[in-house]
């Protein structure tokens, strides 16, 4: 009998270990999550030690399975609609630059208890692990990434400090902030202070502190753990974040803690004054001295990019499906390169003047992809108020004792948004019922095509309204797709409707 080669063993070996990860362990009460043998560990919550990859079998993307189990299930009873409130808040959380949790789920059963939730997978690593491999290639760090990463970081701290009550990190380091393969920065780890503090010692709670771990005590102010601390601590957390992006590393003490002289070496390297004066200001000691996360982002060092721009892109952005995906570039053909834009009259001398021939269209076009991907978010400019995070919205959680069904439920929350609508209308072969199908291409590229026979009673407000109520769009895309429905209604000369 022959020897498989040394390769083709090793290749078979690799193979049958990546199958033996894809194994399904266990799946939701739904059916929609299914929980593999793989663990991973992304930081998304530091402490939680079952952290599982899955598969969201509705939208066909990897997400995590994290586990919290509870050893004293009579404790656990007493506290269990203090844990359930808290995770409906959690799961309405929503923002682009913060690890999403979709879903959560009790199981309690024998003498044990778990609380299963799912949160997004990001799977191209921490901003820790990129510092690294940016170093050993003997690289520096790009400053317009660095501005690009502040600002995003700072847009998901303003958005968690104004939500009402205010939401603190309280373990933001480089561990816990993940890069999308797209330049996306998102936040994990943000609900470990809320786990901490609403999950009552008697439970013993499972979840780990962190500050325990001496690499990443640098990252911590000194009032952290007082009864009066507040947001002023991710500031200080975020301003030591700043300072490693802009160095790459700052050296810890042979392999235990990072040093104060090695805090103060990082900061003198630094060449731009302005960026030193920013993260200075992040690092002062008194707390009521440190800036917000709101007056950061307008701090010359980040803000560039003009407001009038960046509104005109999300409006171009929010009313995307008006127009095909490639606009752009269809725009170009029609014009006429050598054709004025703008121009500034002068007297007494030749006017300056800006031809189309002068505007980089890629540049245009890279621009609006960052903002389609959340890179540059409009509320940096909103008024600071307070978001309030309505119970009433909250998805029903998912109950252990359902039969298993290979549907999703009908009444999940969408929360991407449309970008492109595309419709189309026949009548039938009698010719007396329309039949609409409509294709839906979601901010994640993500395709929907949906059919449907029109009744005469039908109407295009109650019909987005049904998507919504099933989960098929986000409710903000409510009254533009009525509005789209109805003027397809009109160009297909008076559908009977």
């Amino acid at each position: 009998m022959a020897v498989p080669e040394p390769d083709a063993r090793l290749a078979q070996e690799k193979e049958e270990e990546s199958e033996e990860e894809s194994e399904i362990l266990e799946e939701s009460p739904c059916g929609r999550w299914q929980k593999r043998r793989e663990q991973v560990n992304q930081g998304n919550m530091p402490g939680i030690q079952s952290t599982f990859l899955a598969m969201d079998t509705e939208e066909g993307v990897e997400v995590v399975w994290n586990e919290l189990l509870f050893t004293d299930k009579k404790a656990f009873k007493a506290h269990e609609e203090k844990i359930k409130t808290m995770f409906e808040q959690l799961v309405l959380v929503d923002h682009p630059n913060i690890v999403k949790l979709h879903k959560y789920w009790l199981d309690v059963k024998d003498s044990k208890a778990r609380v299963i939730f799912i949160t997004e997978y990001v799977s191209s690593g921490s901003l820790k692990q990129f510092l690294k491999k940016t170093k050993k290639n003997h690289k520096a760090m790009n400053a317009r990434a660095w501005k690009r990463w502040c600002t995003q970081i700072l847009s998901a701290l303003s958005f968690l400090h104004s939500c009402d009550p205010p939401i603190i990190h309280g373990n933001l380091t480089s561990d816990t902030i993940f890069i999308q393969h797209n330049g996306l920065i998102k936040i994990g780890s943000v609900w470990h202070r809320v786990f901490a503090n609403a999950i009552p010692d008697d439970l013993r709670s499972p979840i780990r502190i962190e500050r325990e771990e001496l690499r990443n005590l640098h990252f911590f102010p000194p009032e952290y753990g007082q009864k009066a601390d507040g947001t002023a601590v991710d500031i200080f957390s975020f301003g030591m974040c700043a300072l490693e992006m802009a160095v790459l590393e700052i050296q810890t003490n042979g392999d235990t803690r990072v040093s104060e002289e090695a805090i103060v070496r990082a900061r003198h390297s630094l060449d731009d004054p302005n960026m030193r004066e920013f993260i200075l200001s992040c690092l002062t000691f008194n707390p009521d001295k440190r800036p917000t996360a709101n007056n950061l982002l307008f701090h010359r060092v980040l803000f560039e990019v003009h407001s009038l721009k960046l509104l005109a892109a999300h409006c171009f952005i929010n009313n995307q499906y008006l127009m095909p995906e490639n606009v752009v570039e269809e725009k170009i053909k029609e014009l006429d390169l050598n054709m004025v834009m703008a121009e500034i009259r002068r007297e007494g001398r030749p006017g300056a003047q800006w031809r189309y021939s002068e505007v980089s269209f890629l540049e245009l076009d890279k621009f609006l992809e960052d903002v389609r991907n959340g890179i540059y978010p409009l509320m940096n400019f909103a008024v600071s108020r307070p978001h309030a995070l309505p119970r009433v919205l909250s998805q029903p959680q998912e109950d252990p004792q359902k039969a298993k069904t290979p549907t999703p439920e009908p009444f999940d929350v969408e929360t991407r948004k449309v970008v492109q609508m595309q419709c189309n209308m026949e009548l039938n072969e009698d010719k007396t019922q329309w039949h609409l199908t409509l294709l839906l291409i979601l901010e994640d590229k993500l395709h929907r095509q949906l059919s449907y026979d029109l009744l005469p009673t039908d109407n295009s407000k109650d019909l987005a309204t049904e998507l919504v109520h099933y989960g098929f769009i986000h409710e903000d895309d409510c009254e533009k797709l009525a509005n789209f429905l109805e003027n397809a209604f009109h160009k297909y000369q008076s559908p009977p409707l």
